[in-house]
């Protein structure tokens, strides 16, 4: 039987760790090689959070779009190599983060990652940018495994941390965060310092808005 008690399950881009920057440069250099004009960095706050495929395909013209299927793993496989290059040039905790994950685990409240983000891109970053804290479990998108918002991986972390969804906080920057916690049935929280604005966590779900990381222990307490 599972024990009641609390858990926080994190998302990773934009919740945790500030990938912007490599994230875009890794997407603009997929773009240059096929003669394609870079987009802003700040163009890339949008194309993220629906997994590595989608953003591959967002990121071109809607005209000159790689079909599903071959074309786009073709240039998923692009993508992937340039963010190899790319991943920790720039990428860093968001300020209070670390500060945050000190003071939950001596709550002792259980701690994981679900990101739409390659599964082995994700545990990269977590143990390159976050190895001081013990998580739970890391997960990313698996073949096989529903991505965000469907409500599988998520209900996997409340499992593996122990704990009923209802007692579970999760804590994301996009409309997809919000709405796998109000699929999986866990409180939804978002963070006003992520990628995307307020009004569309408010739009899907979210029931509080952290202004800083630290405001996540007024929950919690």
């Amino acid at each position: 039987m599972i024990a009641e008690k609390r858990a926080v399950i994190f998302d990773l881009d934009g919740t945790l760790l500030d990938t912007l920057q490599d994230l875009a440069d890794s997407g603009n250099a997929v773009l240059q090689a096929h003669g394609f004009e870079p987009h802003p960095v700040d163009d890339y706050r949008t194309f993220i959070g629906n997994g590595m495929i989608n953003l591959v395909r967002d990121i071109f013209p809607e005209k000159d779009r790689p079909e599903e299927g071959a074309e786009t793993n073709a240039i998923l496989d692009e993508y992937r190599e340039a963010y190899e290059r790319n991943w920790k040039n720039t990428t860093k905790p968001f300020s209070g983060i670390p500060e945050l994950l000190k003071e939950i685990q001596s709550l002792g409240i259980p701690i994981g990652v679900m990101s739409n983000k390659a599964h082995d891109f994700t545990v990269k970053c977590v143990e390159t940018f976050l190895p001081e804290w013990e998580w739970h479990i890391v997960l990313g998108a698996r073949e096989g495994v529903p991505k965000k918002p469907d409500p599988t991986a998520a209900l996997e972390v409340a499992a593996a941390a122990g704990a009923l969804p209802s007692d579970c906080y999760f804590i994301g920057d996009s409309d997809v965060d919000m709405m796998t916690a109000v699929n999986a049935g866990m409180h939804a929280v978002g963070v006003s310092w992520g990628f995307r604005p307020v009004d569309e966590l408010l739009e899907h779900g979210a029931t509080k808005i952290l202004e800083r990381p630290g405001d996540l222990l007024t929950l919690l307490a």
